[in-house]
């Protein structure tokens, strides 16, 4: 029976793949298999995927004949999973020797639907751990009860899908899989599902995964149309919770959370092209109109200060139509960057 199952997209990443297969290597179990999907890379990728389809053991290449994007990516990893137990890496991330070893048993000892972790963000040559916005560490809890309070940092903030590992009933139950077509920010979505669906969850101070920021070619780092699809994954984070029991409870997160990520985009709005720039603009005035507008007033309130003032004065502009989901893309040329759309950049709430 197979323990794990590792979903690991790769999409033009043959600079950092080595180091990813490497580590694969050092985590290596007879119970455990590694899903590497290739999402029609146009380097040298597909070469490096195939050598480690043969030397890693239990690991499966799975093939996209077009470039889907890192959620459908992880999906179809998903579908071929087949361990009792199922874990997510970025495919030019890398993991601490053994690191999968030590996680599953302490799945197994706590028993919950899902465990988060620890991570190690690494810029460079700079490394700095980042913790799990959960204090109470390896104790079961109840994953709706960690998405407040609405004014700080919670566990829903941490989307890193790759930050855990969540036990196959969670597969079964369809609340693993990634919104289909979202370039950026698609754990967002993905995150308050899990939170608000989930039945048990423990955080856990095991650090073992290595993320690599600031890689040229991340979507958090290229500003063209792409990244509008942090408008698209907050929408739907907004309609699914107002649909909860305790949508009172939980939309004031939700929106306060919305608005620092539009704030953050608007606040730096220099980096994208000048009509994306344009587009962030009126979208993002957009989805201000179209958000609960007396919990918006709330949350506008308890912000104060500058961040308050550019959203109001966002709201009044004339605002754009709700983003259609976006068109299946086209196969990426030699040129292409590399689609690694990373969750949002980390704001405060």
């Amino acid at each position: 029976m197979v323990k794990l199952s590792v979903v690991v997209p790769f999409f033009n990443v043959q600079t950092y793949a080595p180091d990813t297969f490497t580590s694969l290597r050092a985590n290596a179990r007879e119970d455990f298999e590694f899903l590497l999907v290739d999402d029609c890379s146009s380097d040298g990728t597909p070469e490096l995927l195939e050598r480690a389809a043969r030397e890693i053991p239990g690991a499966v290449l799975l093939r996209h004949a077009r470039n889907e994007g890192l959620a459908t990516a992880r999906n179809t990893g998903l579908d071929a999973a087949r361990g009792e137990y199922v874990a997510f890496l970025d495919g030019d991330d890398w993991l601490a020797p053994g690191y999968y070893g030590r996680l599953v048993a302490a799945a197994e000892e706590l028993g919950c639907d899902f465990l988060r972790t620890d991570h190690v963000s690494v810029t460079g040559r700079e490394r700095g751990v980042r913790r799990v916005p959960v204090p109470r560490r390896g104790e079961v809890l109840r994953p709706r009860d960690a998405i407040l309070p609405a004014h700080r940092t919670t566990s829903v903030d941490y989307p890193y899908a790759w930050a855990g590992i969540y036990h196959r009933r969670l597969l079964d139950r369809g609340l693993l899989h990634f919104t289909p077509g979202l370039r950026t920010a698609e754990d967002r979505p993905w995150i308050w599902r899990l939170h608000r669906e989930a039945e048990t969850f423990a955080a856990v101070g095991e650090i073992g995964v290595f993320y690599r920021r600031g890689v040229a070619t991340s979507l958090t780092q290229i500003g063209d149309v792409r990244q509008l699809d942090f408008i698209r994954a907050f929408d739907q984070v907004i309609e699914e919770t107002a649909r909860d029991r305790d949508a009172d409870r939980l939309l004031p997160k939700a929106v306060r959370t919305y608005c620092a990520v539009i704030s953050h985009h608007v606040g730096s709005i220099g980096k994208f092209e000048p009509a994306v720039a344009r587009q962030v603009r009126a979208m993002s005035a957009g989805a201000l109109r179209r958000m609960p507008q007396d919990v918006l007033d709330e949350a506008l309130t308890s912000m104060g200060g500058d961040r308050a003032t550019l959203l109001r004065r966002l709201r009044r502009r004339r605002p754009a139509p709700p983003p259609a989901p976006a068109p299946a893309p086209a196969p990426a040329g030699p040129g292409s960057p590399s689609p690694k759309p990373h969750p949002e950049p980390e704001v405060a709430a």
